[in-house]
């Protein structure tokens, strides 16, 4: 059977383009020496050639900064050619939140660089087949250095500020799922508290905000004198008197994030040490009753322990708050909690540990004044009962959550009022 001529003439004309081509690589390496090859290959694929970098979700039990900014950036780059989205809202969001599924590309431009993102989820079998995540982020090799030296830090610049702008405050508490593995849950912080509704002197409470301004703001300062970017503060005094609001009023007013350390789950310093290590930055460390903690009252009881056994002590957690420890992470303020100051040892309260020492006392005529505003409205002051209270609440020791349970025992301004000025006749 003959081949038609058409067909006939492509064979032909591949023989001799490949051929030539034979011919030219050929010559190539003969006359062209090994290294001018290789420099030519050098610079195709720097101008051609593309880079594929993996970012993790986390090194070990410490996030990945670079992962948790671009997942809050590329939500900002979503476009309807996206197949496949998550979608989000919680209870105090304003908006829903868009968020892209795995196996997804997003393409972004950054002065004129072309870069791919995709998210890449896989099954860790060796830990509980818990899901791995990590982004692909790929662009021409030529502009790694731009990409390394300006892109990523301006999408975690630009992640920090729509995180801000849109950031739910959470409380996170520890799950145990077994003896060695333990995790942070975390659920909305929806504590109304603000400094404006503590039953606080003014001047204490306008002491903590300028106390806070500038510890945040002073990153810098604490970097020139070599202490680690972190603030202690004990919060001491008789149940009721609003330890837990001024720390829920404190993680608003930030927007940082709380995590309630437990200490009767911790076993050991090993386990404390990976608690904390999965802790992050710009977050409250809240210890509450730290008088009622076992084995940590005092130094002395350490002495009855093995320390091959790596029991969990007070030297352990000292050295997280204070030592080498510290300086893991930034801008975090640790909270410890007392009804009885007394009990604690003295290594606990020196500077540096708890830097500010604030007494929760009693309520003050100022916190019933504010009390009573919050519940019955400003036009409580008129009443007479009122101003006899306020008189004579200074000598008498009420807590501030007593009063507040009395007000609300009724919607009858005056007679709500009766009922309080019984806590300032006993």
């Amino acid at each position: 059977m003959a081949v038609p001529q058409s067909v006939s003439a492509v064979f032909s004309a591949y023989a001799s383009f490949a051929t030539t081509i034979m011919l030219i690589r050929t010559l190539t390496n003969q006359l062209l020496p090994a290294k001018f090859i290789y420099f030519l290959s050098s610079i195709f694929v720097y101008f051609f050639g593309s880079v594929s970098s993996d970012i993790n979700e986390s090194f070990g039990v410490t996030s990945n900064e670079v992962f948790q900014a671009a997942e809050i950036y590329l939500r900002t780059r979503i476009t309807p050619s996206i197949d496949i989205l998550k979608v989000n809202k919680t209870s105090r969001q304003n908006n829903i939140t868009l968020s892209i599924y795995k196996d997804q590309d997003i393409t972004d431009y950054f002065q004129n660089i072309r870069l791919q993102w995709r998210l890449v989820c896989s099954t860790d079998q060796h830990n509980g087949d818990t899901e791995k995540r990590h982004f692909e982020l790929s662009f021409l090799r030529k502009f790694r250095d731009r990409v390394v030296d300006f892109y990523l830090p301006y999408v975690l610049t630009r992640a920090k500020e729509l995180e801000e702008d849109n950031k739910v405050v959470k409380i996170f508490s520890q799950e145990c799922y077994d003896d060695y593995d333990r995790r942070w849950g975390s659920v909305n912080l929806d504590h109304p508290a603000t400094f404006d509704t503590l039953a606080m002197d003014p001047e204490s409470k306008q002491w903590i905000i300028e106390d806070l301004d500038r510890f945040v703001r002073r990153k810098d300062f604490y970097k020139k004198v070599g202490k680690a970017w972190k603030r202690g503060y004990l919060l001491y005094g008789p149940p009721g008197t609003g330890k837990s609001s001024l720390i829920a009023a404190i993680a608003n007013y930030l927007k940082f994030n709380i995590y309630d350390l437990d200490l009767s789950n911790i076993c050991s310093n090993s386990d404390l040490k990976r608690v904390l290590l999965a802790t992050k930055n710009r977050s409250i460390l809240v210890i509450e009753d730290i008088d009622c903690s076992v084995e940590i009252q005092n130094r002395e009881s350490e002495e009855h322990f093995d320390q091959s056994n790596d029991k969990f002590t007070l030297s352990g957690m000292l050295n997280f708050i204070d030592g080498l420890w510290s300086s893991i992470g930034e801008e975090r303020i640790v909270i410890f909690t007392t009804n009885h100051k007394e009990r604690l040892d003295p290594a606990l309260l020196r500077p540096g540990r708890m830097d500010v020492h604030i007494n929760m006392s009693y309520c003050s005529p100022q916190g019933f004044k504010v009390l009573a505003s919050n519940y019955l409205g400003e036009e409580a002051s008129e009443h007479r009962v009122y101003r006899e209270i306020e008189e004579l609440i200074g000598d008498t020791e009420v807590s501030p959550a007593e009063i507040a349970e009395e007000l609300m025992k009724g919607e009858e301004t005056e007679t709500v009022l009766w009922r309080c000025g019984g806590f300032s006749e006993t």
